[in-house]
């Protein structure tokens, strides 16, 4: 993880990103409203995780309770489950990507909700090419589990970013890995010390960039890539912190 976080242009991006945030940290509005920016965010957040599988919706829509589409009631309660998962996350990983997936996957398959996939093909929404096959699939868990618990002097960014990919690509469950992805990169920026107050919209940064091909580019394994994937996330991040802003002027207007 130390060496990734050095690769070109990554220890700049990543810095970049961390003053965003401290920047959004430092609004007024955060001295009174703190949970209910949080909670705008998040809505935010699971709005645009829908969109990344998919299904794009209104915000306007999921406010009013308007929305039954599996997929977005699926992101709306994996963002919602992440407050009650923090102090699991880094001592049972597994145990949280579980209760993610049970969560999220709910109302699209009824088979081995929290449980890895047994078979070897996952759907390929974004066109990332072949799964890592079952076996593969549970070596890369373990080590990233392993990555969870180990001490890094890494940024939160990086570790984030690696979890996101890493679950994206591997697809371990077979249904709504790309919310649990996402959702598992939110909760290693909160519970890692970079956004400690779940205040970054960061899905809806992802969603305004070129996502999959991202994915790609980190999934060819070299650093050029690997920097890419990263870049973006520190970009999502930056993007996030800029539509979380919006939220704190929106609300100190009335």
């Amino acid at each position: 993880m130390a060496v990734i976080a050095q690769f070109p242009g990554v220890p700049e991006a990543v810095d970049a990103a961390r003053q965003a945030v401290d920047r959004l940290y430092r609004h007024r509005v955060l001295r009174r409203a703190s949970p209910a920016v949080s909670a705008e965010s998040s809505l935010r957040g699971a709005r645009a995780s829908a969109a990344l599988e998919g299904v794009d919706v209104p915000l306007e829509a999921l406010r009013k309770d308007e929305v039954h589409d599996p997929v977005v009631q699926g992101a709306l309660r994996a963002s919602a489950e992440l407050g009650r998962l923090g102090a699991t996350w880094r001592n049972a990983p597994r145990q949280v990507l579980a209760r993610l997936h049970t969560v999220a996957a709910a109302g699209l398959t009824q088979d081995d909700l929290g449980r890895p996939r047994a078979g070897d093909d996952a759907p390929d929404p974004l066109g990332l090419g072949a799964a890592p096959s079952a076996t593969e699939t549970v070596i890369r868990m373990d080590g990233l589990f392993h990555l969870l618990g180990a001490p890094t002097k890494a940024p939160a960014l990086v570790l984030a970013a690696v979890v996101h990919a890493e679950l994206a690509v591997m697809r371990p469950f077979g249904t709504a890995d790309g919310v649990v992805a996402r959702a598992a990169e939110r909760l290693t920026l909160v519970e890692y010390g970079l956004d400690p107050k779940s205040l970054v919209a960061v899905e809806v940064g992802h969603l305004d960039q070129p996502y999959a091909e991202a994915l790609r580019a980190y999934l060819a394994g070299t650093p050029e890539g690997v920097s890419q994937w990263i870049q973006q996330c520190a970009s999502a991040v930056t993007m996030g912190v800029r539509e979380t802003t919006a939220i704190c002027e929106a609300m100190q207007r009335g």
